[in-house]
């Protein structure tokens, strides 16, 4: 039989009896806890409950939208007029209304890319020395997602042509959880009007991190797709055609949408006169070059209604005929009275289709 000196040496070399000892002792240093059958008093007046923020800006829109229902219901309508006009009419009417509009945003975003450098970048990427490449680059980049393609919904970072490098920071943030961020409130204000909802996603463009130098241009066109992305006819919805004024500005959602309405309004106005002018000198150009023969006539008609500014060398690649014969039809429409030279000097001379509402 074990001595009793020996089992109390073998209880205090049990590792279950040390363990429990030690919890034990750690329970009773622990006095300021409230015991198994305490309750704590909860005396803490209760705290605000926090929404998210998306919807907090959702409403702000909402209530805006509410405010101008029956301006927004009259630009709605004059946008629905112009997306069936050129649902009706030829394709080079989307083409020249995108040119318009890309060189106005370029004006309003402070590159200022003159009309006949972007008719030249756009037709034969012709650049000069003085030409800023980035500059030509955004705003080629406005008129291809002007002209047509895919929307931003689907994917912004290819709608944008951005993409994260391979190699990034652990603590930066990825653009395609920015774009992804931007996506998610839109898509959560899918009970808005597309006007507003465009509108909305222009002044958080930069608040979702999405900004940068050339981020105003980015903006707008992504909210001209946007504000027409129920139509058939019109790619976008004109925007600084006329000014830019609903791109400018601060202010609450109430104040900022009633610009940007009025601007709208103003600049889909500013394309439908375009339309008109274009459509007159195309009836009037067809009843005059009749006595003319060959498909050149034709093609230069084409041209100058797709362009609104041309030029002998951009005439010479859009048509496919040759300079003799593209100069000898510039000089006989001048002549009589249906282009006019726009540039005044003997070199590098660009004409306009004579009547028409051009650009800058």
């Amino acid at each position: 039989m074990k001595t009793q000196a020996s089992a109390l040496n073998d209880n205090f070399n049990d590792p279950l009896i040390t363990i429990e000892e030690d919890e034990e002792a750690r329970e009773q240093d622990l006095w300021f806890l409230p015991g198994p059958f305490e309750k704590e008093p909860d005396d803490l007046p209760p705290g605000p409950r926090a929404e998210p923020p998306d919807t907090a800006v959702i409403e702000d829109w909402a209530k805006a939208e509410s405010v101008h229902a029956a301006r927004l219901a009259r630009v709605a309508g004059r946008l629905g007029a112009l997306d069936d006009r050129l649902l009706r009419g030829p394709e080079g009417w989307r083409h020249r209304l995108a040119l318009i509009e890309a060189a106005d945003l370029s004006w309003f975003a402070g590159d200022r890319v003159s009309s006949d450098r972007l008719a030249l970048w756009i037709s034969m990427r012709l650049s000069g020395a003085q030409d800023d490449p980035n500059a030509l680059a955004r705003v080629g980049w406005a008129v291809r997602r002007l002209t047509g393609g895919p929307g931003p919904k689907a994917d912004l970072a290819a709608f944008l042509d951005r993409r994260d490098p391979e190699n990034i920071e652990g603590s930066a943030e990825r653009f395609e959880d920015r774009a992804g961020g931007w996506l998610d409130v839109m898509a959560s204000a899918a009970e808005l009007h597309p006007i507003t909802r465009a509108c909305m996603g222009f002044h958080l463009w930069s608040l979702a991190g999405l900004g940068g130098h050339g981020d105003q241009i980015e903006a707008a066109v992504t909210a001209s797709r946007v504000a027409a992305c129920d139509g058939r006819g019109a790619v976008f919805a004109p925007l600084a055609m006329g000014g830019a004024g609903g791109l400018r500005g601060s202010g609450t959602p109430t104040e900022r949408l009633a610009r940007w309405l009025d601007g709208m309004n103003s600049a889909i106005l500013t394309a439908m006169r375009t339309l008109d002018d274009i459509e007159a000198w195309t009836g009037r150009a067809e009843n005059v070059m009749a006595q003319l023969s060959g498909r050149t006539p034709l093609a230069l008609r084409r041209t100058f209604s797709q362009w609104p500014l041309v030029s002998a060398p951009m005439a010479e690649a859009t048509t496919g005929a040759s300079r003799a014969a593209v100069q000898r039809n510039l000089a006989w429409m001048e002549a009589s009275g249906l282009i006019c030279e726009v540039t005044g000097q003997g070199r590098y001379r660009m004409w306009k289709a004579d009547g028409v509402l051009g650009f800058h």
